[in-house]
């Protein structure tokens, strides 16, 4: 069943009592009856809505206490999407991050961001953007970013570090692309600060290594593409060793997505090293950022 114009969901305590919410909508989102009713009851238990998806309920116990875009049609439909894929419902593709946010991304001063069209976007959209870096990514893969990426690697493996739940490389796996993931803190494994356990949501979307687990099955790590997606930033020194190490090894092709230097990701020393021992091969012009970042995606190449 295809649902759009104008719709009614019921949910009791968001508000703290029994309250309609008037979902209005301009992007249609196609629902089967079976799922309506799924979303019906799960909305109308609030307790389980807490046990089964923390990381939704918050999001909609807050919402309606922060300012949207503007547009309450676009706001009722990111809504509707929103509790859709983050409380399992079935995405027409293997990128259910992109499947809720493609409908929203504008293009803004010659870039792809997301902003549900208003060019400061919102305080709402900015907290739902909380809950689902932590639920996926920080960065958001979409299609065309990902055969950038192919296209760069040219049937060479991946290996990625500061992989968070491996949403990334589940979506060049997807692609097709041999990849490798690992994490200090696979969010499977151990606790994660960035990417805690979300109830009946994922922990992991592809296998997350450990360091450890890296230690031992990087033979052969030149003749890989190192991925670095938000690698950690305020100092932290990931980024440059593991370039450094990359470097050392005889590694040639490093794929970064990211803040430029002095943003959220990377260190000085990271940045350094690509400017003096690395050239900009390419940068995607159809990468997808939040409204409010600056990440960008580039290819590099050793010097």
């Amino acid at each position: 069943m295809a649902i759009c114009g104008y719709g009614q969901l019921w949910s009791d305590g968001w508000w703290g009592r029994r309250s309609p919410v008037r979902i209005e909508y301009v992007v249609e989102l196609a629902l089967t009856p079976e799922r309506r009713s799924e979303l019906l009851a799960l909305l109308d238990d609030s307790e389980r809505l807490q046990a089964e998806f923390p990381k939704v309920k918050d999001y909609l116990d807050t919402s309606p206490t922060l300012a949207g875009t503007g547009n309450m049609q676009v706001d009722a439909a990111f809504e509707l999407r929103f509790i859709h894929y983050t409380t399992g419902g079935k995405s027409v593709s293997p990128n259910p991050y992109w499947d809720l946010l493609s409908p929203f991304v504008s293009d803004h001063g010659g870039r792809r961001v997301v902003n549900g069209g208003n060019p400061d976007g919102s305080a709402r959209l900015a907290y739902a953007q909380m809950q689902l870096q932590a639920i996926y990514a920080y960065a958001v893969p979409s299609p065309e970013t990902i055969e950038w990426i192919s296209m760069f690697c040219a049937g060479r493996r991946v290996v990625e570090l500061g992989a968070g739940r491996g949403y990334w490389a589940a979506q060049l796996a997807h692609a097709n692309i041999d990849v490798s993931a690992y994490d200090y803190e696979p969010p499977d494994k151990t606790e994660n600060v960035s990417f805690t356990s979300g109830g009946h949501q994922e922990d992991v979307w592809y296998e997350v290594g450990s360091l450890d687990d890296f230690e031992r099955d990087k033979v052969g790590w030149s003749d890989y593409v190192l991925f670095l997606c938000w690698p950690p930033g305020w100092g932290n020194t990931m980024a440059s060793e593991a370039l450094a190490a990359f470097e050392k090894s005889g590694g040639s092709r490093l794929v970064f997505i990211g803040e430029p230097k002095g943003g959220m990701t990377g260190d000085d020393a990271f940045f350094d090293g690509l400017s003096s021992n690395w050239r900009l091969e390419s940068e995607d012009a159809q990468f997808v950022s939040w409204w409010n970042l600056s990440d960008v995606a580039q290819a590099w190449m050793r010097r």
